[in-house]
């Protein structure tokens, strides 16, 4: 049976519910962030499914480990908003929801009563978040794809090697940054639901959420009037930061402020560096960048990384290893940060919830559903609702 707490202790978000009629990741990341901290999260696909229920390999028991990452807590129906059934059943959901959130092309929705002019009229209590790609104006018939925003955002163009054409990110960032946006609108839409009691159309997309999230390199376009450039993994403003090569693999150096660079500089048996003019300073470091790498491996060259990374971690320096994803997760296990958490009674392991919480609970009470999972319950409880 649909509940609107399905955990023991009530979340943060105890008693909302979303009708999540959005696909792939920027939506479904919003709503299981909502899903987690104890919103009843209704999932609405189409007969076919999400899109990711195929983007495979890789698999965990025939499901996608793409769909599984973003989809855990909700409750699943197939819904064929073209039937006249599963339309009037979408609606009954809306009528019930505090949220609904999709991410359909501008206009798509409205042959089915479900565009924002409508559900404001329909439904005026009832918070609406749209995701595009890149806005209802002119760019409303561009595909949202997660790497044109990457590519159109100048990401690409300041990421890579100098003589490289460009990279894109290892993951689809935007669309995280796009679904964390919407989830901070959301709950601010919430938020102020409860002192006008009306609800309100909010509005994000991957190409604003990208020059958001890009912070000091779009200011130094828009501020400054410069136009940043490819850099490797150096720092447009900081030195030394990035990797840096010791006697068997590079480690990496995040040295913000002259103090931090003098305990570095100490630790590697060289404190004179410090004083060094050409160093002394962090736009001085920055002016003498290439000089001062060659310098700092001559020292690291004695030591693996490991090494220098357990000692200049005791003196408060940044510093890490390069490590693979498997690592990176027995990293975070190691220092106490739990990072796979058992979904459900299946036991299905997912990524845990970014945020703790002193008083409240972050659910991990379901797995992500096969499709059309909780059709009857949900039916059920939308009849019971009406009744």
């Amino acid at each position: 049976m649909i509940t609107a707490a399905p955990h023991t202790t009530p979340g943060v978000l105890d008693g909302i519910v979303v009708a999540d009629f959005s696909r792939v990741l920027a939506g479904p990341y919003a709503t299981m962030m909502l899903a987690d901290m104890g919103a009843t999260v209704i999932k609405v696909e189409s007969p076919t499914g999400d899109d990711t229920r195929a983007w495979q390999p890789p698999v965990r028991e025939d499901m996608a480990t793409y769909f599984l990452s973003v989809n855990r807590n909700k409750h699943a129906i197939a819904l064929d908003l073209r039937d006249d059934d599963d339309l009037d059943t979408a609606h009954k959901l809306l009528a019930k929801a505090d949220v609904f959130i999709e991410n359909w092309k501008p206009g798509g929705l409205a042959k089915f009563g479900m565009d924002p002019e409508a559900v404001a009229e329909r439904y005026p209590e009832l918070v609406h978040a749209s995701i595009t790609g890149f806005g209802t104006t002119g760019g409303a018939h561009l595909p949202g794809y997660d790497l044109l925003a990457q590519a159109a955002s100048g990401l690409m163009d300041i990421t890579g090697e100098p003589e490289s054409s460009g990279q894109k990110a290892g993951v689809a960032i935007f669309d995280v940054v796009t679904g964390l946006h919407a989830t901070v609108g959301i709950l601010g839409a919430l938020q102020e639901r409860q002192r006008s009691g009306k609800g309100q159309h909010i509005a994000v997309n991957l190409m604003s959420s990208a020059l958001s999230g890009l912070v000091n390199q779009t200011s130094a376009y828009v501020a400054g009037g410069v136009v940043p450039t490819r850099m490797g993994n150096d720092h447009p403003s900081l030195a030394p930061y990035g990797p840096f090569a010791a006697a068997d693999q590079p480690l990496i150096l995040g040295v913000g402020n002259d103090r931090q660079f003098r305990q570095l500089t100490t630790a590697l048996g060289a404190s004179e560096l410090a004083d060094d003019e050409r160093y002394a300073t962090n736009p001085a470091r920055n002016a003498h960048r290439d000089e001062l790498r060659a310098t700092l491996e001559t020292y690291l060259q004695h030591r693996p990384a490991s090494e220098w990374v357990e000692e200049f971690r005791e003196l408060g320096i940044p510093c890490s290893e390069v490590f693979s994803i498997a690592q990176g997760v027995e990293f975070a296990d190691e220092i106490g940060l739990a990072p796979v958490q058992l979904t459900g009674a299946e036991k299905v392991p997912t990524v845990k919830h970014p945020i703790d919480y002193s008083r409240s609970q972050v659910a991990y009470d379901k797995a992500p559903p096969t499709l059309n999972e909780d059709r009857q319950s949900i039916l059920e409880w939308l009849d019971a609702e009406e009744g």
